[in-house]
């Protein structure tokens, strides 16, 4: 299918999505910050616990992992082949590339940070672009690579449109 095609049909989608409106994206997107935020105490109760050798961490790891998955379900339904690890390391992947880019960004590297950010808001773009059915199981190999390029100027079609759909319709200050 030519690319213009295969834009006309994104554009449908999401037309149809904005019509039906029956998302509540603003609570997912909350929830999406939440996942992501729970990812990373997995990660630090895993590290603590092989640091310190105690398995109160581990404990620690796997109640906060339990809830993980059940918020994720919230977000993530029917998934169909990997969507849901996939979704899980988009999210995980968008929060450690916003902290490397904060930490850059104090330190002057404001165009290495600039660059990480628009990373972190192409991959998080893309798990919602999965989880809404905008994007295939097809095309997600492909819009994965898309989503990591650099810098606007280098995005292609699907990846700006992604971007602009999460811009329009997941606004955590709707209520």
């Amino acid at each position: 299918m030519p690319a213009e095609n295969k834009i006309n049909e994104f554009l449908e989608r999401v037309e149809k999505i904005k019509k039906e409106h029956k998302f509540d994206l603003s609570s997912d997107e909350d929830l999406s910050i939440a996942v992501m935020n729970i990812i990373s105490l997995e990660e630090h109760f895993f590290f603590t616990a092989a640091k310190t050798g105690k398995d109160k961490y581990y404990d620690l790891l796997f109640q906060v992992r339990e809830m993980r998955k059940d918020l994720l379900k919230k977000i993530v339904k029917d998934a169909e082949g990997e969507q849901w690890c996939i979704s899980k390391h988009l999210l995980a992947a968008s929060m450690r590339l916003i902290e490397v880019g904060t930490k850059y960004y104090a330190q002057n590297r404001k165009e290495e940070a600039k660059d990480l950010f628009s990373k972190a808001y192409n991959l998080y773009s893309l798990f919602f672009g999965i989880n809404l059915k905008l994007i295939d199981s097809k095309e997600t190999k492909q819009a994965a690579g898309l989503a990591l390029k650099a810098n606007n100027e280098k995005e292609d079609d699907l990846t700006k449109k992604l971007n602009n759909l999460v811009a329009e319709l997941v606004n955590c200050c709707d209520e």
